[in-house]
């Protein structure tokens, strides 16, 4: 198979570039930093254009690992964020419609589209309720992948990731309580520890996203992505400070952080019945998360 990957040295992005690289595809990337690779395409931070790539090759599957993922920012910029997280998304439908449209399109949405959802385990048909510009963003490029499935045949689906974390991860939980423990002895963080999160390491959602080109029908749908089981902040923090720094202490202020929901699990039953087995437990991914942080001193 060939692959695009978009937003190829982020996170998410650069950790699907070495996996389907290292399973022996032939794998293209596409971001706004610069590289001297071979197989690489330039793309431009503002009136991005994505024709050319698949003007000049037939790609089998492209990842959209490219955008905005970051609650606070799309309340800063709420333009930006509609423009990284809809438009290009919408950009990149029209070049795969026009150029290549038997590839398999994967897109990054988010567990922020369902809010704080009434009942647990959320499922993919759970009333989408979003908390801030973000989760609206990223339910408003789901809708685009089934308007352009639904309108233009299109191969699409949208993955719903909740908590994802491991090395290359430069935000969110871990990467504050790692920022906060080398400055300070107390680590404060905001609520009270009792909000709950689903945390997948990195190592197992890119095997999610491998079943998923192989078994999904890219009908347009969405997918929770998440590992289980459902984690409170404050547990996910001890485990964390236990492995880094375990002298450090740990509080919550109470507060509440604007655009953060209160408790999340997802039912993976669609991902399981692919065949996923989830790998990493939240111990064994801090661990191997903590190592790279170690590596960065």
């Amino acid at each position: 198979m060939k692959f695009l990957i978009i937003g190829s040295s982020g996170f998410i992005g650069s950790h699907c570039v070495d996996y389907f690289s290292n399973k022996g595809f032939e794998v293209w990337e596409a971001d706004v930093n610069e590289s001297q690779k071979e197989k690489f395409y330039k793309i431009e931070r503002h009136n991005s254009d994505f024709s050319a790539a698949f003007k000049e090759n037939q790609f089998d599957v492209c990842i959209n690992a490219s955008g905005s993922a970051h609650v606070g920012f799309s309340f800063e910029n709420p333009s930006q964020d509609f423009e990284l997280n809809v438009v290009n998304v919408q950009k990149i439908l029209v070049a795969i419609r026009d150029y290549n449209s038997s590839c398999k399109f994967i897109n990054f949405s988010s567990a922020a589209v369902y809010g704080n959802p009434k009942i647990l385990p959320i499922v993919e048909n759970s009333n989408c309720k979003p908390l801030s510009p973000y989760g609206f963003h990223k339910l408003q490029s789901e809708l685009l992948l089934t308007e352009y499935h639904k309108f233009f045949g299109l191969y699409t689906c949208s993955l719903r990731v909740f908590s994802a974390y491991g090395p290359g991860l430069k935000k969110q939980l871990f990467w504050d309580l790692y920022q906060k423990a080398v400055e300070n002895n107390e680590v404060s963080l905001f609520g009270t520890g009792n909000e709950t999160r689903d945390f997948i390491y990195i190592d197992d959602l890119v095997k999610i996203i491998e079943l998923i080109i192989d078994k999904s029908p890219f009908t347009g749908s969405a997918y929770n992505v998440a590992g289980n089981p459902e984690t409170t902040i404050a547990e996910a923090a001890k485990v964390f400070i236990k492995e880094f720094s375990p002298q450090k202490k740990l509080v919550f202020n109470g507060e509440v952080k604007v655009g953060d929901p209160n408790n999340w699990v997802a039912d993976i039953t669609g991902i399981i019945e692919m065949g996923f087995q989830k790998t990493f437990s939240l111990e064994e991914g801090i661990k191997k998360y903590v190592l790279w942080l170690k590596e960065l001193k």
